[in-house]
């Protein structure tokens, strides 16, 4: 309907290899990633047998370790579950699964006691309560945080130290994953890189995949350079289906320094008192939505654009300075301490701000347990799609989600392995890549230009002729880098990125309507007949329109 390029230039691996010739590394369970949603599975695995965790780059590099707002979790008095799981619903515009907002509500509090056992040091009021604070979205206080700003770090830092305590987890860093190894729709593991082993076989029996985003795709993110959409990628090949490739998240407040690289400014500031202002000083959310700045992120990422596309400037103001020096650097260190490294003292300038890529809400589809359609391959994080989400994630409810799903998909992966007393054997085939010889592009540049195209053109606001100029232009790159065999990350994180490019930009233009972070401009209205999932399979030329549940 919409496509430009054959799909099946997507190769279902991306290169060639004989699986029994490989070197072997075997594994009762193969968990890809290392953040929050990783590790939290790993610890529940480990309870199970030997568990093996790769990670791109080093072990704390990961989405998780930069979260800074918290944690969303019902823990007084004066709030319910039954609010929490409206207010995810709300947010989540009709696409949300029931079953799974109301599981990860539940069981929210249930992992934050385990963190406390673990030690996790939460900021806390006088008296010795736990600190909470509100964000966009939400209807009562219940945002946990720690350390002020730096959630996700502490998080991180935490399950990391419980996981080196387990000998039967080991943890490789540096190693990239190429693909996952599937016979007859089975995982049997992954094939992975690394300098120091070259090509190698990991062979498990069930893999969990929690390799985090996709915010490199856009010029303009607050994600790590390691948020290249491999797990999108590979999953997507081996067969698992990605569900609402179009629906992704920006972020209303990063730092705005011309030449420097975005970094967030969390909601919690909002939630705090901080108000969102042009240059002449005006307070404009009040003009776009009644919530005003504690509106959902994607009501206040457009308003922000709609007030800089006015005051043609290039981004608008976070107002701060009702909080004291003090105050501020008390309750957001890391904050403080960036915006001061700038020659911005929150506390009596306010601060430059504009919306980047921050979450990708599709993903592969699971159950609540992180079942994919592939047998033994488990999805959890931001790379799955369990439907907590819907259509737009309200904000802190990521790092539990993460939290609750990745112990039950650890749970889950463990109980299966602990009745499983087959021998690990290495499958006997052999892959191969027939290369063509068209002209080598240079892939660093195809790599920048495409994050600048998906920033332009399937950003915050979009529209159905530059959606599918896009896809020309992508289908042209994929042409050519696609049936390439390279050898270097650099170069696969290249074929990833168009892979989910083009399907992202795809689904955009397929979904003709606005609901949630997805916006049209040609079609502004909630339509009901798009209350679907856009599901892509692997080879398919255009995505299925499945009923919400």
């Amino acid at each position: 309907m919409y496509q430009t390029f054959d799909p099946s230039l997507i190769r279902r691996y991306l290169v060639p290899f004989k699986a029994h010739r490989l070197p072997l590394v075997p594994t009762d369970v193969l968990i890809i990633g290392s953040g929050v949603a990783g590790l939290r599975a790993a610890l529940a695995a480990a309870e199970f047998g030997e568990v093996t965790i790769l990670t791109k780059n080093q072990k704390h590099e990961s989405n998780s370790y930069y979260a800074q707002g918290g944690v969303a979790s019902v823990w007084r008095s004066d709030d319910s579950f039954a609010q929490h799981v409206q207010d995810t619903l709300k947010a989540g515009c009709g696409l949300c699964d029931v079953s799974a907002v109301e599981t990860m509500v539940r069981e929210a509090p249930i992992q934050i006691d385990q963190l406390l056992r673990w030690g996790v040091n939460f900021d806390r009021e006088l008296g010795g309560m736990l600190a909470v604070t509100r964000e966009g979205g939400h209807s009562s206080p219940r945002i946990l945080h720690a350390l002020g700003d730096a959630t996700g770090k502490e998080l991180a830092n935490c399950l990391m130290y419980q996981v080196t305590q387990r000998e039967s987890v080991q943890l490789l860093e540096n190693t990239f994953v190429l693909d996952l190894l599937t016979v007859d729709n089975e995982c049997l593991g992954a094939i992975a890189w690394s300098a120091e082993r070259g090509l190698f076989l990991v062979r498990a029996r069930i893999t969990i995949l929690a390799s985090g985003g996709a915010g490199m795709l856009f010029r303009e993110t607050t994600n790590p350079a390691i948020a290249t959409a491999d797990g999108q990628a590979m999953a997507y090949r081996a067969g698992a289906t990605f569900r609402g490739p179009e629906l992704v998240q920006f972020h209303p407040t990063t730092l705005y320094i011309a030449g420097a690289t975005r970094a967030l400014i969390s909601e919690a500031v909002r939630g705090e008192g901080a108000r969102l202002i042009d240059r002449s000083g005006y307070r404009f959310m009040p003009d776009y939505h009644p919530d005003a700045e504690l509106a959902p992120r994607d009501v206040v990422s457009r308003a922000i654009l709609a007030q800089m596309a006015k005051t043609q400037i290039t981004h608008v103001y976070l107002d701060a300075r009702h909080l004291t020096e003090a105050a501020f650097q008390e309750r957001f260190p890391g904050i403080f301490q960036m915006c001061m490294s700038f020659g911005i003292n929150p506390s009596r300038k306010p601060i430059p701000v504009h919306p980047s890529c921050h979450y990708m809400v599709g993903g592969m589809k699971t159950d609540l347990y992180g079942r994919t359609g592939v047998n033994n391959l488990l999805a959890v994080g931001e790379v799955a799609y369990t439907g907590l989400h819907g259509a737009n994630r309200l904000g802190s409810n990521s790092l539990i989600e993460a939290l609750v799903f990745g112990a039950r998909a650890g749970m889950m992966a463990g109980q299966q392995v602990a009745s499983d007393n087959t021998e690990i054997k290495v499958p006997r085939f052999t892959t191969t890549v027939s290369a063509s010889p068209r002209t080598e592009l240079d892939l660093a540049d195809v790599r920048s230009s495409l994050r600048s195209l998906m920033w332009r053109n399937a950003g915050i606001e979009r529209c159905g002729e530059r959606l599918a100029e896009s896809l020309e232009i992508i289908g042209f790159w994929a042409r050519y880098v696609l049936d390439k065999t390279l050898d270097t990350p650099a170069g696969w994180e290249v074929q990833n990125m168009l892979e989910i490019a083009w399907l992202m930009t795809s689904g955009a233009l397929a979904r003709a309507e606005t609901r949630g972070v997805h916006y049209r401009t040609d079609y502004p209205q909630l339509l009901p007949e798009w209350q679907v999932h856009l599901d892509y399979i692997f080879g398919a030329t255009e995505p299925l329109l499945t009923p919400v549940n």
